[in-house]
């Protein structure tokens, strides 16, 4: 049986407790992509054009320093990768996470959550920041993450 990893993003703890019910449904372990510089309220506050959220999603290259790299990347074959949709995309530190490991040969699986905005945005940004993977489709699981997550691997 393969080893999977469930990484996420979570900055209010909504990505995070659907990668936790991602992770039970499945048996894999988890890795949080956290920001060196955690984000406060007022870095979130996405109607302030100048909080870092903003400032950090309107400038394409923009990759926010981890505060850990995920370690024994090369034991596992499948990666789901969890998020919130910020801007119709994933955040820039997801990208940051991407680009700073080697996927080859390896399967993505993306999840999202989200108060109103699609995955679609997204799966295409994943895929050029980390060509090399073998990407499956993705979902938003606001509800449902087991399920869905078991039927991505075929179980």
């Amino acid at each position: 049986m393969s080893r999977i990893l469930v990484a996420y993003f979570s900055a209010s703890g909504v990505t995070a407790r659907a990668a936790r019910e991602v992770a039970d449904a499945v048996h894999a372990d988890l890795y949080e992509i956290r920001p060196a510089e955690p984000y406060s309220a007022a870095d979130l506050d996405w109607t302030d054009r100048k909080s870092r959220s903003t400032r950090e999603m309107k400038d394409p290259a923009c990759r926010p320093a981890m505060a850990a790299p995920v370690k024994d990347l090369e034991q596992y074959d499948t990666v789901f990768v969890g998020f919130p949709i910020w801007w119709y995309v994933e955040p820039r530190i997801v990208d940051t996470f991407l680009e700073s490991c080697d996927f080859s040969g390896k399967v993505l699986i993306p999840f999202a959550t989200s108060g109103g905005s699609g995955i679609g945005g997204a799966e295409k940004s994943l895929r050029e920041h980390c060509p090399r993977a073998d990407w499956k489709r993705g979902r938003l699981v606001n509800s449902g993450a087991a399920a869905w997550a078991r039927s991505a691997l075929g179980l």
